[in-house]
């Protein structure tokens, strides 16, 4: 019996072969070479609170979590995020029914798109999107159909005309994203309104990701599923990664109806099954900080958003100051540069910083050429050395 010849088929599944490696993995690599400052990559480089962390370093030694937690994730985490939707936003689920908890707001939306679409259906996402969008859309066997934010009068925004032009008898589901990463748009309720009216009118589900929520400095976060005839077609995901500053834990979750919940259930419960026992102990009390932490979080990167705008428009940027997440969109055309990738490949070398192509968050990569984007998550001082080798762009 002979050996497979390799290279008669391709290895990579089809559905993937389209991605590779992640920019973020790309650029990362490029920071360790080189030793520059990463504002690629949307990570804190300090931890969250103390309280916190030692709350699941107790659920480590009390043997907490420590085996396999219960699917749908521990009950007290459950119990804290129900409380958390209802306090914040006047949501109310049913821990028990309409709340899962995932290993990350990643495997999230990956549940989520494998569980509610099918080979034929179509998905509306908002371009530019977060890379795992259209990786996951791609293995359900779906076809995206992004609908573009785009720049005016120093921000970004949805063209709600263009959106409901997407809709086609084949759209199952819109991917919503506010706060938006990378451009740092928050919906208004306006748009929101109009959303929501297109979803019941059409009938569509909607998967929204707010991981950003508490991270909002312009406006107000409005979760869609608050709006008229919304919470029975719309699962909610969150995160702590984010607000917390534990990223590497991946305590993620959704809330929705039982049925959502449960169709979602089935496909994650083949995915990770579960994850992060002890650190769900540890952010069901995180949840239930006081609002100062959440208020003291949001002026600390507000004042980190403008520090690096400030210093990105005094390089030679053109900055679209976001009104939520930490991140900031800049245009390279005013430096001479029109091509992100180029850019951004080159900006270690030339003054030992790493960035990130928006136009990798494109279908339309023409769209997202020029844009570049700077994460302000970090230490006062290392943003304050980057804006100071960035000012070596001007000279």
């Amino acid at each position: 019996m002979t050996a497979r010849e390799p290279g008669s088929r391709p290895l990579l599944n089809r559905r993937l072969g389209e991605f590779g490696t992640t920019i973020f993995a790309e650029m990362s690599a490029l920071a360790l070479k080189t030793g520059a400052i990463n504002l690629g990559q949307g990570f804190p480089d300090t931890d969250g609170p103390e309280e916190v962390r030692e709350a699941a370093v107790r659920a480590l030694r009390d043997g907490r979590g420590n085996q396999y937690p219960p699917g749908p994730g521990i009950p007290e985490l459950r119990t804290a995020i129900a409380e958390h939707q209802l306090k914040r936003y006047d949501l109310t689920y049913d821990p028990d029914t309409e709340v899962l908890v995932t290993a990350g707001a990643t495997e999230a939306i990956a549940a989520a798109l494998l569980a509610l679409v099918e080979p034929g259906d179509e998905v509306i996402a908002l371009e530019p999107y977060y890379d795992s969008y259209a990786a996951c859309i791609g293995l359900a066997g779906a076809t995206r159909v992004p609908v573009t934010l785009r720049p005016r009068d120093g921000a970004y925004h949805l063209d709600l005309d263009e959106l409901r032009d997407a809709v086609t008898d084949r759209t199952r589901l819109i991917l919503l994203n506010t706060p938006h990463n990378p451009t740092g748009t928050v919906l208004t309720r306006e748009e929101l309104a109009a959303v929501a009216d297109l979803a019941v009118e059409r009938d569509l589900l909607v998967v929204t990701d707010e991981v950003y929520e508490h991270l909002v400095f312009d406006g107000e976060h409005l979760p869609i599923a608050s709006f008229p005839g919304m919470r029975e077609r719309t699962l909610t995901i969150g995160s702590a990664g984010k607000t917390f500053s534990f990223t590497g834990w991946k305590v993620g979750w959704a809330t929705g109806t039982p049925e959502l919940v449960a169709a979602v259930r089935s496909a994650k419960q083949f995915l990770t099954y579960v994850s992060s026992g002890p650190f769900q102990y540890a952010i069901a009390e995180a949840l239930r900080l006081p609002d100062s932490y959440f208020e003291n979080l949001r002026a600390d990167l507000r004042a980190k958003r403008d520090l690096l705008s400030t210093g990105l428009t005094a390089a030679g940027f053109d900055v679209y100051r976001p009104a939520g997440t930490y991140f900031v969109t800049t245009d390279i055309r005013p430096l001479g540069e029109s091509d992100g990738f180029a850019f951004c490949r080159a900006l270690p070398e030339r003054c030992g910083v790493v960035a990130v192509p928006n136009a990798v968050f494109y279908d339309h990569r023409d769209q997202g050429a020029p844009f570049v984007r700077f994460a302000f998550c970090k230490r006062t001082d290392v943003l304050e050395e980057a804006i100071n080798r960035l000012s070596e762009l001007r000279e």
